[in-house]
């Protein structure tokens, strides 16, 4: 790869974004960030707790930092959460700084990857979780499918085999 260029994921929460991410940086020889690890790594504090302490506002204000910071780096692979793109500002980010890859996952496989998963703070409520997601699929879908330079399902293929689809897809 004669230059530097940025991937970023994009997509729900049970997506993949994350395994995909550090496949895909490994096969390609890029740094790999995941927003989320950033942010804890940076606050000391897992994301639950930021949730519970500032609230979902105060978490996206993090999170727009943190994006805002990595996608000035080159030649790195980021793994976003799967709300960092109602931020206006970080989409216009993701857009002109790099490669979007929107992962592209039903709601079942979200359940399902989800389920026992308790660092998920919008999960955490009484609402049943396959309500949760699809209320955010219906509000975020939309601005995945805005930013993304491309779109790969998750399916029912391995973290390894989608990262093979996106670099075939890149063209590398």
């Amino acid at each position: 790869m004669a230059e530097k260029r940025n991937i970023f994921l994009v997509g729900p929460m049970g997506a993949g974004k994350s395994t995909i991410g550090r496949h895909l940086a490994e096969m390609l020889h890029l740094e790999f960030y995941d927003s989320d690890q950033e942010i804890e790594r940076r606050t000391g504090a897992d994301i639950a707790w930021v949730f519970d302490l500032e609230g979902e506002e105060g978490f996206r204000v993090r999170e727009e930092n943190v994006i805002s910071d990595l996608t000035e780096l080159q030649g790195i692979v980021l793994a976003t959460g799967g709300g960092s793109v109602l931020s206006k500002e970080t989409r216009n980010r993701l857009s002109a700084r790099g490669i979007v890859v929107y992962l592209e996952t039903p709601i079942e496989k979200q359940v399902a990857r989800t389920q026992r998963d308790k660092r998920r703070p919008l999960l955490q409520t009484k609402e049943e979780p396959r309500e949760v997601l699809v209320r955010l699929a219906d509000e975020r879908n939309p601005l995945y499918e805005e930013i993304a330079d491309f779109t790969i399902r998750t399916d029912e293929q391995s973290a390894r085999a989608v990262a093979n689809q996106i670099v075939e897809q890149l063209g590398f």
